[in-house]
């Protein structure tokens, strides 16, 4: 039973799910609002599980590993999921879609993104992805009035198969040569054979192009334009964030666990994956002038960078990894934050052009969307151009220079379309005036603004942040 400890928080989120499902089903739409706040304390409890606790092992035969790795991943996603969950309250009910079962899906797909993070062997990888995925999938159709969303939840449904066909088909290639789904095996069996053979490569590479979909990262990125834009807002916030951290840690497991002393063969796959994603990324958000499309092409470029440092293997490209992921999730729930406060009497919207001379009707506004664009672009002094910094050094210092200057020419591009977006909020004729946005949006956009402000913060929280990430990042190794 003491094996238990190991999952505390999957466990608060499973019984949270069934309760509250069942408190859904016989309160109705009465108890949806005390579901949501019920599942944002679960999603928090769940986040901060590991850190409280500290329980450190292996459980079930090593099918699921805890570590401090798996602490901070899952720590972040919860803050996230939470974030995106208490959001998404005003958006809904001004949309008459507020309905529980948003709260109980976004436990499952948390839920599922827990047993990913803590994966230690295929079979448990498997069941999270879809755990995750499956509810995603719903999520994304969730306005099923709306034709935009019923499309992107199809795409989604349909380009997801797609990749689970992939990854199982690298599984399987991958036991069939091992003998073994356990990381643990397979790694002892590589160690004892030398040579992995084609076999084991072959399986490899399905299986990181599987998981490279559920970053969206190119070529696998086709799903993520139509998707961003045709959920519900507070829904693409929430898939821009936490699902990408889940997967990246996911590969990190991967390829730092049992496929560690493979790094010749998974580094070519992620460095093509990273130049693609870059490029992809950054060339198609110039002709963009829908918002969300254009977070969609950002967050593809995001990933590349991420997978720069994962490049260059070791705790070090971890650490890289981390702490620009950290920074990005802090940047990307406050740039929805600001988006979901782009509202007029007539209803939403997401045009770049509608947030002409935004400077002049809602200064507050204007500077946090402004902040973010910064930070998302990596402009000195902001804390994403630390972000990238932590990224890019361990490429260079491993002997990837060159993937390093392709990732500042394609930040160079990128900067365009956020710059773009400043220009048009400061300098351009006034379009519109928004609605007064909700205090919890309001507080999101002001507290991520904060944030990513590092004169305020760097000097307190640099080391002592760092300190946990490269302890978290040197407990896979």
């Amino acid at each position: 039973m003491g094996q238990f400890t190991f999952l505390f928080g999957e466990i608060v989120l499973a019984v949270s799910a069934l309760v509250l499902l069942m408190v859904g089903a016989f309160g109705g739409s009465k108890s949806t609002s005390f579901i949501r706040y019920a599942s944002i304390v679960a999603l928090l409890i769940f986040g901060f599980a590991g850190v409280f606790l500290n329980a450190q092992g292996s459980s079930f035969d090593g099918a699921f590993l805890s570590d401090k790795f798996s602490h901070y991943v899952k720590a972040l996603i919860g803050i996230a999921a939470a974030s995106a969950l208490w959001f998404s309250r005003d958006y809904f009910k001004r949309e008459r879609l507020d309905q529980f079962e948003y709260s109980i899906l976004m436990l499952f797909a948390v839920l599922g993104m827990g047993v990913m993070v803590s994966a230690g062997n295929l079979l448990t990888l498997y069941i999270g992805i879809e755990m995750q995925s499956l509810a995603l999938y719903v999520m994304a159709a969730f306005n099923r009035d709306s034709l935009r969303a019923s499309e992107a939840g199809l795409k989604y449904f349909v380009l997801g198969a797609l990749s689970s066909g992939m990854l199982l088909y690298g599984t399987s290639l991958i036991y069939g040569f091992t003998g073994t789904l356990d990381f643990a095996e397979i790694a002892m069996h590589l160690e004892q054979t030398g040579n992995p053979g084609a076999g084991i490569i072959a399986g490899l590479v399905f299986l990181l192009s599987g998981l490279a979909f559920k970053i969206s990262a190119a070529p696998f990125h086709m799903w993520t334009p139509d998707v961003y834009e045709g959920s519900p807002t507070p829904v693409t916030g929430f898939f821009a964030g936490a699902p990408k951290l889940a997967a990246l840690a996911l590969i990190t497991r991967v390829i730092m666990g049992p496929f560690e002393g493979m790094e010749a063969a998974w580094q070519q796959v992620i460095i093509v994956l990273a130049v693609l994603s870059m490029v992809i990324g950054a060339v198609g958000a110039l002709t963009q002038t829908n918002i969300k499309r254009l977070m969609a092409y950002s967050s593809i470029a995001n990933m590349g960078y991420a997978l720069v440092a994962l490049a260059a293997g070791g705790a070090g490209g971890v650490t890289g990894m981390l702490i620009f992921m950290s920074i990005y999730l802090i940047t990307v729930i406050g740039a929805f934050a600001c988006i979901l406060q782009m509202r007029t009497r007539d209803g939403m919207v997401e045009q770049i052009s509608d947030l002409g001379g935004l400077s002049h009707s809602n200064m507050p506004l204007a500077s946090f969307i402004t902040m973010m664009m910064f930070s998302l672009a990596g402009i000195p002094f902001f804390m994403g151009f630390f972000g990238k910094w932590y990224a890019f050094a361990p490429a260079f210092n491993s002997g990837l220079a060159w993937l390093v200057v392709i990732a500042l020419i394609a930040s160079v591009v990128g900067a365009f379309y956020y710059l773009r977006i400043i220009k048009t909020i400061w300098f351009d004729e006034q379009a519109q005036s928004f609605v007064k946005a909700p205090v919890s949006l309001s507080f999101l956009s002001s507290a991520a603004g904060l944030l990513i402000f590092p004169i305020l913060l760097l000097p307190f929280v640099a080391a002592p942040a760092r300190n946990v990430i490269e302890a978290a990042a040197s407990s896979l190794f």
